[in-house]
């Protein structure tokens, strides 16, 4: 396809910033992402639609592991996963972290090294726990004290394998309460400040048939400055000290997590990612050196910062109503495909794709079609006044925990997932359909 830039005067004054940097203006008011039409791609795939700009997704894999020469990178896929992101992030040189069997043997079945994946979760099913040792994966998360003696005894034995303890090291941080996992009042990990940690660390070590390599702690996510980062990893040195100290272990690994924040919006603040890369460095040089401990190796999990800035969720609207001073402006789509407004009061910044408008702009709130009042994807955004069914709507920044945590409310069905590449596009996960609901529907 043949992409005709706009000159930023013809084109008006938008701000692209929090989109994929692949996104050029076409005529009449349309956009392209990936060499690709976004309403040609509404055209040939329906609506709604998510669209996936692989070229994004591999410049941020290759960011981090520019950023983190000497770290470990591990995609989170819980953010997204698919055969395609997959084999991206494999031929990009990332690692992989999973929180269930399913993440874990549709990595593996897709060709992704089972060594090189990392197992988490709170709460591990003994399907989670009996795919992480047949596939051999490469590190276990202990979350609990509870798991200790359950992998010790499906390991068996004569078996081995590396472990790691999610410590939570006290430090508050990330976007929402909701997804705040530093702190001793959530469900997540063994705690610092009570001793749950360190008493977990000395029953492992007790365990032959259990490596243990390092620690994991993860503080939250959408977090944007650096200082809780540095926070948490002086903690995690203090710990790392005392167990050798206690028991003559030196650990070779420190797992920093993810949770690093992107801007949603124009003006958003995002973490910088440099800075992030240097100070931690420097912090875990300086910490290692007053301890008198050999450097671990350094482990971090970026899921949404990778993927979340790639992806454009497309939707049709379907209806516009005036109530009163409001105006609402229902799409195709809602929060059967992104749950994270009603979830966190997540903010976006869709914009009408597909023709050109000359009418002033009024303020409006983007609706789903589902039954519940919450169901709302953008308040009181700027959309031109002509906005009518049989228009399209696209939302930047919609790869990342969108489709991952999608349902089946109403019967809807979840969308399309297409990949946008140097000008072609190409089908990635199909569309949800009525024959899928009733194939699982046995009952009579």
């Amino acid at each position: 396809m043949t992409v005709t830039v706009l000159s930023e005067v013809a084109a008006g004054a938008e701000d692209l910033s929090v989109w994929p940097a692949s996104t050029q203006r076409l005529p009449h008011g349309g956009l392209a992402v990936g060499g690709v039409s976004l309403a040609e791609v509404a055209d040939r795939f329906e609506t709604p639609a998510y669209v996936l700009d692989e070229g994004e997704v591999r410049g941020r894999c290759r960011t981090y592991q520019d950023a983190f020469p000497a770290a470990d990178v591990l995609y989170a896929a819980k953010a997204f996963l698919s055969r395609a992101m997959v084999r991206w992030v494999r031929e990009e040189g990332l690692g992989l972290d999973v929180c269930s069997a399913g993440e874990l043997e549709l990595a593996v079945t897709a060709g992704f090294p089972p060594e090189r994946i990392v197992l988490h979760g709170n709460a591990k099913s003994p399907r989670d726990l009996e795919a992480a040792l047949r596939l051999g994966v490469g590190r276990i998360v202990i979350d609990g004290p509870s798991e200790i003696a359950r992998i010790a005894a499906a390991v068996g034995p004569e078996g081995h394998q590396k472990v790691m303890v999610r410590v939570v090291p006290g430090v508050s941080a990330g976007g929402h309460d909701k997804i705040r996992t530093g702190t001793d009042d959530q469900k997540f990990g063994l705690s610092l400040t009570d001793g749950g940690a360190q008493h977990a660390i000395s029953r492992i070590l007790g365990q032959p048939q259990l490596e243990l390599t390092g620690l994991h702690c993860h503080i939250g996510s959408q977090i944007t400055e650096v200082k809780p980062y540095l926070v948490a990893l002086r903690r995690m040195v203090g710990l790392m000290a005392r167990i050798r100290d206690t028991h003559g272990v030196v650990l070779s690994e420190l797992d920093m997590g993810g949770g690093h924040g992107i801007a949603y919006r124009p003006g958003e603040p995002a973490l910088d990612l440099t800075a992030l890369a240097r100070r931690l460095r420097a912090e875990l040089h300086r910490g290692c050196a007053a301890a008198r401990l050999t450097i671990p190796r350094l482990l971090i999990e970026p899921g949404r910062a990778v993927v979340g800035p790639a992806g454009v969720a497309v939707y049709r609207v379907l209806a516009v109503k005036h109530t009163g001073e409001k105006v609402f402006v229902a799409v195709d789509g809602g929060m059967s495909d992104n749950p994270r407004p009603a979830l966190y009061g997540v903010r976006y910044a869709p914009r009408l794709i597909g023709r050109a408008s000359t009418a002033g702009c009024r303020t409006a709130t983007v609706v789903g079609r589902h039954c519940e009042a919450g169901d709302v994807l953008a308040a009181d955004v700027e959309l031109p006044g002509d906005i009518h069914p049989g228009d399209l709507l696209a939302v930047p920044v919609a790869g990342a925990y969108q489709l991952s945590m999608a349902s089946g409310y109403n019967l809807v069905g979840r969308p399309a997932v297409v990949a946008v590449h140097q000008g072609s596009a190409r089908l990635l996960v199909r569309r949800e359909t009525l024959d899928d609901f009733r194939s699982r529907d046995i009952g009579d």
